[in-house]
């Protein structure tokens, strides 16, 4: 049989009958009839309420409330033992007054309680006596130890080594345009590393990386960041010469400028490496 609960839940279901409908037609509360549905019986006042409320239910459902009362009894009553215990038999009777009659052994003195803790105290005092008469004997030199102590703390004592982060060696720069902008950039040998390229919003120029970087930029339509930290380009009406190294950035003069006159000055192509 399915859960007691569940038969009831469907069976309203299936009669489309709201919750407080039923309340009104058993006079039962709701929140009772939602804790049988749930089985939720430690919420209900008592087994012989439970099985009250459920043969009410039951009956207003259509379902046969002793089924459903029997199902609850089997689960969830206990069946009270009345089971009595049998009389002893004769036999029993004879065996017992027979040992009735038998002497009882002698008893030997009772000790009371207190002579036993008393008992125990004093060994406990023994044994504390003897482990400090063993440890009196076997004290060292105080001078002694107290000089091998120091020693041993004057050996084992370290100077930790501060190791210093090392400095990078490599300049990194990202740029990234924000407008329309000229740039050229060489490193320290002269060696080109963007051929005076002219880039737009949008497009992708490779990050540049050396000892030391000199760029030339046409205007300041860029974002630029110098080994991981934002640089911001000032405005300028000439062209802007920025030399970056390991330690930075700094402004060049316009003598100083690298002017990538090896190569041909173009426009780069949406897309490029970075």
């Amino acid at each position: 049989m399915a859960d007691i609960g569940q038969t009831l839940r469907e069976a309203r279901m299936r009669a489309r009958i709201d919750m407080t409908e039923v309340e009104m037609q058993t006079k039962i509360r709701a929140r009772y009839l939602r804790a049988i549905e749930n089985e939720e019986w430690d919420l209900l006042p008592g087994p012989v309420y439970i099985k009250s409320f459920l043969r009410t239910y039951a009956d207003y459902l259509g379902l046969d409330s002793r089924l459903l009362v029997d199902e609850f009894k089997r689960q969830y009553e206990v069946p009270i033992d009345h089971d009595l215990r049998p009389a002893p038999s004769l036999r029993q009777g004879r065996e017992r007054r027979e040992r009735e009659r038998l002497p009882r052994p002698m008893r030997g003195p009772i000790v009371p309680p207190w002579a036993i803790i008393a008992l125990v105290l004093v060994a406990v005092v023994v044994v504390l006596y003897l482990i400090g008469l063993q440890n009196g004997t076997k004290q060292p030199n105080p001078t002694s130890a107290q000089t091998s102590t120091r020693s041993h703390h004057k050996s084992t004592t370290t100077t930790p080594v501060r190791h210093a982060k090392p400095k990078p060696k490599v300049a990194k720069v990202k740029l990234v345009p924000t407008g329309t902008v000229y740039i050229c950039a060489e490193n320290r040998t002269g060696h080109i590393l963007i051929p005076g390229t002219t880039y737009t919003t949008g497009q992708a120029i490779p990050t540049l990386r050396g000892g030391q970087i000199f760029i030339t930029l046409g205007n300041n339509a860029v974002t630029m960041t110098a080994n991981g930290k934002p640089y911001t380009v000032a405005a300028s009406a000439a062209a802007i010469g920025l030399k970056v190294t390991p330690k930075g950035v700094s402004p060049l003069a316009a003598a100083s400028d690298p002017t990538c006159t090896t190569t041909t000055t173009t426009t780069a192509t949406t897309g490029a490496a970075g």
